[in-house]
């Protein structure tokens, strides 16, 4: 099954402690790479203004939580990060899934980004993202919503 906008998003462990929120539900391959470090200081830099429009931003990726305090502390990160190492949520979210590089291929997440309204509704989906302006369009997206 396919996810759509308008569908009843995939329950995290605690998803319920977001309820009457907006949630941010972003997932990135790996702490402390190019792109990756990019895209979370992005969000950070934007957290305020998500804060005023009574949005969360979580963070997921395959990497541990030592792994995501040391990513949190090297950058001054203000958004929440989840582990995934199991990559249990990931194949709920459908973002886990055979890439290529360098010629290369092996599974691992394919960056996207997921909108959840208050009601824990799928609002908005990004597959494949690129990461340059990609958090505030994010953002954009959240205002044209509300």
């Amino acid at each position: 099954m396919t996810l759509e906008v308008g569908q009843k998003a995939p329950e995290l462990a605690k998803l319920a402690d977001f309820a009457g929120q907006w949630l941010v539900l972003y997932f990135y391959p790996k702490d402390n790479t190019p792109g990756c470090t990019t895209e979370a200081i992005d969000f950070t830099a934007l957290s305020p203004q998500f804060q005023q429009l009574n949005a969360v931003i979580l963070g997921v990726s395959p990497d541990s939580e030592k792994s995501h305090c040391r990513f949190i502390e090297k950058h001054n990160l203000t958004i929440q990060l989840l582990s995934d190492t199991e990559h249990q949520l990931a194949e709920i979210y459908q973002v886990w899934g055979l890439k290529k590089f360098m010629g290369k291929e092996y599974m691992g997440i394919k960056r996207s980004t997921f909108l959840i309204d208050p009601q824990g509704n799928i609002a908005y989906i990004w597959s494949n993202v690129k990461v340059k302006a990609h958090a505030a369009a994010v953002l954009k997206k959240l205002e044209e919503l509300q």
